[in-house]
């Protein structure tokens, strides 16, 4: 009987141990600029510092103050698709919507929306014909069409070796002239990233 509360007791004793030894998750609010470069990967900053510095340098380039003084207005400006070529899974979505608000409030441009929000608005025109009243619907054909078109790619290189990568990645935009295909500008941005991981000698 002795035997057998001490085997019971032992037994206590290791699973108790072992419940201990759980891990412990730790979460820490940081402000929503404060760079977290975790694990070397295309991430918000990236993603934010890239729209701001190529929308900066579409908006000193002549086509905009060209097309201002022959149209005596704003060029009107839409973002169109932004093609994912590297070997990561970036949210190109996040990116687009950087640039948006990039040329939105730079007041340089008129913006208009994309693609898909036309398509969630045209919808909403179509119903508002059937089911609002007259005096509140909103007519069709009175869109304002966009001059110019924002789109590009997002690559990447890598290379590693012996525990280190290196990640190279080329954001390339180009601005085109709706009417004339003409590419007035185009801009590039490079990051590099080296990542290593540490070994651990017990």
């Amino acid at each position: 009987m002795q035997r057998v509360r001490s085997s019971l007791i032992g037994t206590l004793g290791i699973a108790l141990a072992l419940s201990g030894c759980g891990h412990e998750t730790k979460v820490t609010r940081v402000d929503a600029g404060v760079v977290t470069d975790l694990s070397g990967r295309w991430n918000d900053t990236d993603s934010r510092m890239v729209a701001e510095a190529m929308v900066k340098d579409a908006l000193q380039y002549p086509w905009l103050g060209n097309f201002e003084k022959s149209n005596q207005r704003q060029p009107v400006v839409v973002v169109g698709t932004v093609l994912n070529s590297s070997h990561e899974h970036i949210s190109v979505q996040t990116f687009i919507t950087d640039l948006e608000r990039e040329l939105t409030n730079s007041q340089k441009v008129t913006f208009v929306a994309g693609k898909n929000e036309r398509d969630e608005v045209r919808t909403e025109r179509k119903e508002q014909a059937i089911y609002a009243r007259e005096e509140t619907q909103k007519a069709p054909g009175k869109e304002t069409g966009a001059d110019f078109m924002m789109k590009g790619t997002i690559a990447t290189i890598l290379d590693e070796a012996d525990g280190a990568k290196a990640v190279f990645y080329q954001v390339d935009l180009q601005m085109i002239d709706l009417e004339s295909n003409a590419k007035v500008w185009y801009g590039q941005k490079k990051i590099k990233k080296v990542v290593e991981k540490k070994r651990t000698v017990f």
